[in-house]
């Protein structure tokens, strides 16, 4: 959900008879294009740092910000080239050998995402990483390393290229593992990769990143994710640490293919969703039908915090990013709780037979 907010600097935050607040304004203007939607973010920013410089920090606290905002505005425009990608990243273990038979599966993955015109993300490094971005290629690979003091070389495909973006900080790169991911493929791992798995699971049950799909992917007859989802169904959903329906946001696969059809079959009429106002959007490529639309108020109601599932040609608001104000909308007063359960009505969205023919 986009951050909006209309903070200006505070009245008394001046200095003799200048007006910060007025300058901030003056500065936003000179810098933004005309008319920009996103001037009073701008401004929000700019007050952020007077308020800051105002306080006058440690030099340790103005470090940490100063760095964040430069990486920050670094990566959107590294990024800006592959905007239209959809991307899918990927996770595992940067000590898997190229022998391994994990090895050459994650790298008949990536090259079955390339196949479906899927850009592959990972950190950059050794084992799945080097070998999912070897199977997709240069071209349809993405690659968020992290600079330490000693020496952190970049796998062979994207080294040196510019599809290779450095991150100081941890925290950020892992935002950006998120940020741009229309899916994620996780493949056996260690801590970092049980690390990532739990923290996006958490954010998507949460609400605080947008629902994708999320699979699990391990050779035939592996037992790494079947002995990790026996755990949480026997000790989390079991105890009511997390409800049944949260089992729905991630997905078991053996195979590249059945991975990569996974993650297809999730935006076959799904497109994108947003929060307006108080109301959930989720954008279609294709009409649903009559019967579809029943079933839904019938099944999913409890989704709603009042009134029902609404279908609407398209966007109502000026609000909307205007390159998506011709698609189908399915909006609802979602009550922000059990995306398990959201997840499933997106399968049912998803189901070629609920759609409106030759529309």
């Amino acid at each position: 959900m986009p951050y909006e907010s209309d903070e200006r600097v505070p009245p008394h935050f001046r200095i003799s008879d200048v007006d910060l607040n007025k300058k901030v304004e003056e500065l936003s203007n000179l810098s933004a294009p005309l008319n920009s939607p996103n001037t009073t973010l701008y401004q929000a920013m700019l007050s952020t740092v007077v308020r800051m410089a105002q306080a006058d920090r440690s030099r340790w606290d103005a470090k940490i910000m100063q760095q964040t905002l430069r990486e920050m505005e670094h990566a959107f425009s590294a990024l800006e080239p592959f905007k239209q990608r959809r991307k899918v990243t990927v996770f595992g273990s940067a000590r898997t050998p190229s022998s391994h038979p994990i090895y050459a599966l994650a790298r008949d993955l990536g090259a079955t995402l390339a196949k479906h015109n899927l850009m592959v993300i990972t950190g950059a490094g050794g084992g799945i990483m080097a070998a999912a971005h070897e199977g997709a290629g240069l071209e349809n690979s993405l690659g968020f390393n992290i600079t330490l003091p000693f020496e952190q070389g970049a796998n062979a495909t994207v080294h040196g290229s510019n599809n290779l973006l450095p991150f100081h900080f941890f925290f950020l790169r892992k935002l950006f593992f998120v940020k741009e991911a229309d899916g994620l493929v996780l493949c056996p791992g260690g801590f970092g990769t049980l690390d990532e798995a739990l923290e996006v699971l958490t954010l998507i049950q949460t609400g605080k990143s947008p629902l994708v799909p999320v699979v699990l992917l391990d050779q035939p007859g592996g037992t790494f994710w079947t002995s990790a989802l026996t755990f949480i169904h026997e000790q989390l959903q079991d105890n009511g640490y997390i409800l049944p329906s949260d089992m729905h946001l991630v997905r078991l696969a053996h195979s590249a293919e059945e991975a990569a059809e996974e993650i297809d079959q999730f935006y076959r009429n799904y497109h994108s969703s947003r929060w307006l106002k108080e109301r959930y959007v989720i954008r279609l490529n294709h009409a649903l039908n009559e019967a579809a639309m029943q079933q839904l108020n019938s099944e999913f109601g409890d989704l709603c915090k009042h009134g029902d599932f609404q279908q609407h040609p398209r966007c109502e608001s000026d609000q909307d990013e205007p390159e998506f104000c011709h698609m189908t909308r399915l909006v609802f007063a979602f009550s922000g709780r059990n995306h398990g359960r959201l997840r499933q009505l997106l399968d049912l969205v998803n189901q070629e037979q609920n759609w409106v023919k030759n529309a």
